[in-house]
């Protein structure tokens, strides 16, 4: 198992990504051995909040695989990663 902070890649930045963050729902890129309950410890501890699901999608393309999480924090909590 990789420690958390090799786990997340970086925040997935984009105009749906930055939209679904109104709802409290965050996109991330990850690792592709990453598991959700492997993902929702790290989210937790590098940003100090409480992560209520993880949805993963898996995407290959032209023999590239990529993997982003979209993690859905509890009622009220916000990561501030979307430029503004």
């Amino acid at each position: 198992m990789q420690p958390n902070n090799l786990l997340i890649k970086k925040p997935w930045i984009s105009e749906k990504a930055t939209d679904l963050a109104e709802f409290g729902k965050y996109v991330f890129s990850v690792v592709p051995a990453a598991g959700s309950n492997q993902i929702k410890k790290a989210i937790e501890n590098i940003y100090g909040v409480h992560v209520v699901k993880v949805n993963i999608l898996n995407k290959v393309s032209l023999g590239h695989k990529t993997k982003k999480a979209v993690v859905t924090l509890r009622k009220g909590e916000k990561i501030d990663i979307v430029p503004h």
